[in-house]
């Protein structure tokens, strides 16, 4: 049922995607400062990871600033009493809430029963949601997923998440052999808000979040209006634009969306370069895809977007940034 912090958010829901390597904790805290959404999610961990040798290693990529609340912990694999223990770890660290991802595509994940695999298996995807809420305690659960795995079954797949009593479940409007290959099928969103109000259980109230080819959010809202659902989810309009849900912001000059990269670069350096070992805690070239997003729209962005890439570090990118403009 609907509990926790989602209880309390305004309709329609506005929610920033979970990326790997994209939505880190610095470029959460960016956005949380230019155009905050209604919820973040972290990038998904696994909980085999966090239950084994290697946690220690993991355990950035749960760290969060209170300027994100409400935060959600993202945690994937396919062992219920793993997922118990990181909905323990979730709890400790002070999350608002966590999601259990049942849609990631990648073969790797896939290979595992995790993700989008979890699908094939949905008794076992049930009691993944139980282990999750029994360490959870009071922490809301929520799950994201897709539409199907090689053919539509979302009438057959969201009523068993139903059954558990989710507080959210996003939706992602494609199925896993689609990738990205086809546009977002938000008719099948529709079908699924459909499907949650009349189940047998619709007194658990899930919110049905939609995510898909969605950029902006009037492109948001209009989904909202067309299909119904509480909410929409948004992924790939971010980049480049920690702006996105900032509803009074207009338009970013060309100079103002540069300050904006150097300093998410400044932070970037500082969260994740270790002084004291002198390496990258995680790679700088993660920076770079950003610069793509950053820098366009304006003559001189190829060049100028082509020395950024070749960038070592934020003095590099500063001093760029100077020469060139």
């Amino acid at each position: 049922m609907v509990t926790g912090f989602w209880k309390e958010l305004k309709k329609p829901i506005m929610a920033l995607a979970p990326m790997a390597d994209v939505t880190d904790s610095v470029f959460r805290k960016i956005i949380a400062k230019y155009g905050k959404p209604d919820v973040m999610w972290t990038e998904f961990v696994s909980c085999d990871g966090l239950c084994s040798k290697g946690r220690d290693n993991l355990l950035m990529d749960l760290k969060f600033d209170k300027s994100e609340r409400p935060i959600v912990a993202q945690f994937f694999g396919s062992t219920p009493k793993h997922f118990y223990e990181c909905a323990c770890l979730a709890r400790e660290l002070g999350f608002n809430g966590i999601d259990i991802n049942m849609g990631c595509p990648q073969k790797n994940v896939v290979m595992q029963g995790a993700g989008i695999g979890l699908i094939r298996t949905p008794d076992l995807a049930q009691e993944v949601v139980s282990e999750t809420k029994r360490g959870a305690g009071g922490l809301p659960v929520s799950i994201k997923t897709r539409i199907g795995d090689t053919k539509n079954t979302v009438s057959e797949w969201l009523p068993r998440l139903l059954e558990t009593e989710p507080a959210a479940i996003t939706i992602h409007a494609r199925t896993r052999k689609e990738m990205s290959k086809v546009p977002a099928r938000w008719d099948v969103i529709a079908e699924a808000v459909s499907i949650a109000k009349t189940h047998d259980l619709s007194r658990s109230k899930t919110l049905i979040i939609g995510n898909g080819d969605v950029e902006t959010l009037e492109e948001a809202e209009e989904r909202v209006r067309e299909t119904g659902v509480d909410g929409v989810m948004i992924g790939r309009g971010i980049f480049g634009n920690p702006w996105l849900f900032n509803r009074e912001v207009k338009e970013i000059s060309v100079m103002e969306r540069l300050r904006v990269m150097i300093e998410h670069t400044e932070l970037f350096e500082k969260t994740f370069y270790d002084k004291k070992g002198e390496r990258w805690l995680k790679n700088f070239d993660i920076m770079k895809k950003h610069y793509k997003a950053y820098i366009h729209g304006f003559d001189g962005a190829k060049e100028l977007r082509m020395v950024c890439m070749k960038a070592k570090n934020t003095k590099e990118v500063k001093d760029i940034i100077t020469t060139m403009l």
